[in-house]
């Protein structure tokens, strides 16, 4: 089974004075590439979090962002009724005492410091501890892992059927083969006959055809784009811990070598039509094997 570099996956822990959220983002990527974002003083985490994103995947990019809220933020803010009345007040005596013109309004009192305070009052700042935020990104990781199995699963249903669609090309070209070289041995006589009359020449004839036949002899091109797509079968069924991306992608490289070979060969229309199919399968493989750790 193979698996997916894409996946996503987000868990929160809520402790007493506030909650820690991670979310695990994964894309493809040539190699492995861990990026951990925590807010101010949770850079400390850093290690802990990329050995933790390091044991569950062996290739694409994974972001882990750490999100921290203390309980007191998530109570929202409410407005300093005792300060509003304050600032007032201030005013009052401006325009009163000092004689300065204009009324305080909602903008200018905005602009004022310490009018809003915290709902749930000052408190202290939420410091998780680091076992928290690794809990957190453990299970944020799992679902990841969950949803990059699921679509390991499917692209490999995909593969598959693109797999059968080069066999059965490689299968009709190997069927239609013989064809090729009757109707070559059938043209060469009548032509050799136009020409020369019933001065036929038939061991000469013979020759031609052999080297015909040698020149446009497609069993080994057949036999290995069939050992390729073997082996990447075996690859799809390999055990999932086990990435298989860049053999299946060096396999899509070789089986693409073998039928541009078999088209060069192949000088029939009908077998030129089958390689053309292949060639759309195989493209179709090498756009979903970028996907595959």
């Amino acid at each position: 089974m193979i698996r997916s570099m894409t996946g996503y996956g987000s868990a929160t822990v809520t402790r007493e004075n506030g909650t820690i959220t991670v979310e695990a983002r994964s894309v493809n990527s040539r190699g492995l590439k861990v990026v951990v974002k925590a807010p101010p003083g949770g850079e400390e985490w850093g290690i802990e979090l990329r050995g933790l994103a390091e044991s569950r995947a062996r290739r694409g990019r994974l972001d882990l962002f750490v999100r921290v809220e203390s309980a007191a933020d998530a109570e929202g803010t409410s407005l300093d009724e005792g300060r509003v009345q304050e600032v007032l007040d201030a005013c009052a005596r401006l325009r009163d005492d000092f004689g300065v013109p204009g009324e305080p309004d909602v903008a200018s009192l905005l602009r004022v410091g310490g009018i809003f305070r915290k709902a749930g009052g000052e408190g202290t700042e939420f410091v998780p501890e680091a076992d928290h935020v690794k809990e957190a990104a453990t299970a944020a990781l799992d679902l990841l892992v969950e949803m990059r199995d699921r679509e390991g699963a499917r692209l490999a249903l995909d593969l598959r059927g693109r797999l059968e669609g080069i066999r059965e090309a490689v299968d009709g070209a190997e069927a239609l083969a013989p064809e090729r070289l009757e109707r070559e041995r059938r043209r060469l006589r009548d032509a050799v006959e136009g020409l020369a009359g019933k001065g036929l020449d038939e061991d000469r004839l013979t020759r031609e055809i052999a080297l015909i036949a040698d020149r446009w002899e497609i069993s080994e091109e057949l036999v290995r784009a069939r050992s390729h797509v073997d082996a990447f079968e075996e690859f799809l069924a390999a055990p999932i811990e086990e990435p298989v991306g860049r053999r299946l992608g060096f396999l899509v490289q070789e089986l693409q070598r073998e039928i541009n070979t078999l088209g060069a060969k192949a000088n029939a229309p009908r077998i030129s039509r089958l390689v053309v199919e292949a060639k759309n399968e195989i493209e179709r493989l090498r756009e979903q094997v970028e996907n595959v750790e």
